[in-house]
């Protein structure tokens, strides 16, 4: 049942350095949002950009009321600054979307559409992808795939956060604690009519991406943990496996011994002890990445820091 004092719908956008697109966000946003009708608000979270986002932001407040501009003290990165932004919005719908253009919000009447038929969340699945390299292609198919696999959740393939969700998925998504938040995956975990609407990714409008190699690493590691003990058990398995093979070294060297054959020595020796031992490592570090996501979660602090929010209901 619809708040009174609640917006009909809200669009999160976290931004990082978006001075150069968000006018032409901001532009297209408003023209979608005029079509569409009703009350509406767009929630734009600077997550400690280094340029003049968080000025245009408080200009753009200023200006429409509709804009509400919030300021982290810090950066927290995409996800976190996202749920930021979906901790402050109000709306009964809301519209998941980054604030480069890629995901056009055009596409917000279809959605509307879609959930109108009875669907939770309607997520934006690309058929394309016009601005990436090829590398960062693969490396997201291949990503997908891999996490689809390790996972028993389902998890649609190519499909990002660019997603329109109910109050009632948005409550419940913002209810869980986890700290290495995969926000895609999680309102996935919650179920509910998810639909899918296909489209085609567009190149950047301005500036350049935010997601180098070693951020779409860690991304994909938090994916992983947060979703999967794959990991942990293949552990178990390359375990059994490296005890057979040193079984079987121990036996070769005792047969060996009884019959009277002259045994290679440190060439054998250091290829078993460097196979095992670099397997040793492998399996510690897959632990240690899960046991530090259990201390950074056991300490409890907030998610983010807001500094600052400007615009909205006074």
């Amino acid at each position: 049942m619809m708040s009174a004092n609640r917006p009909a719908l809200s669009v999160v956008a976290p931004c990082y350095n978006e001075q150069d697109a968000l006018p032409e966000f901001l532009h297209r946003v408003g023209s979608v949002l005029e079509m569409v009708g009703g009350t509406s608000e767009i929630v734009l979270v600077d997550d400690g950009s280094r340029d003049r986002t968080w000025k245009v932001m408080t200009e753009a407040a200023a200006r429409d009321p509709r804009v509400v501009a919030v300021r982290l003290m810090r950066n927290h990165g995409h996800q976190l600054a996202l749920t930021a932004g979906l901790t402050v919005c109000r709306g009964e719908r809301i519209l998941i979307i980054d604030a480069d253009l890629q995901d056009p919000p055009e596409l917000l009447p279809e959605m509307i559409a879609l959930m109108e038929k009875g669907a939770d969340v309607v997520y934006g699945q690309r058929r394309q992808r016009d601005g990436e390299s090829l590398f960062k292609r693969v490396t997201a198919a291949a990503f997908y795939r891999l996490i689809g696999r390790m996972t028993d959740v389902e998890i649609p393939f190519d499909a990002g956060d660019f997603r329109l969700i109910t109050r009632r998925v948005l409550d419940l998504l913002t209810a869980m604690p986890e700290r290495h938040r995969f926000v895609r995956g999680m309102v996935a975990w919650i179920g509910g009519e998810q639909v899918p609407l296909l489209y085609d990714r567009k190149a950047r409008v301005a500036g350049e991406s935010k997601y180098p190699v070693s951020k779409m690493v860690r991304f994909a590691a938090d994916a992983v943990t947060a979703f999967s003990v794959v990991p942990l058990m293949a552990s178990m398995t390359i375990g059994w496996v490296m005890a057979l093979i040193g079984f079987a070294f121990f036996v070769y060297s005792i047969v060996g011994w009884a019959i009277g054959h002259t045994l290679p020595g440190w060439t054998s020796l250091m290829a078993a002890v460097g196979l095992l031992g670099g397997m040793q490592f492998l399996m510690l570090g897959i632990i240690g990445a899960y046991l530090g996501r259990l201390y950074d979660q056991s300490k409890g602090r907030p998610l983010f820091m807001i500094r600052d929010i400007v615009g909205g209901p006074k």
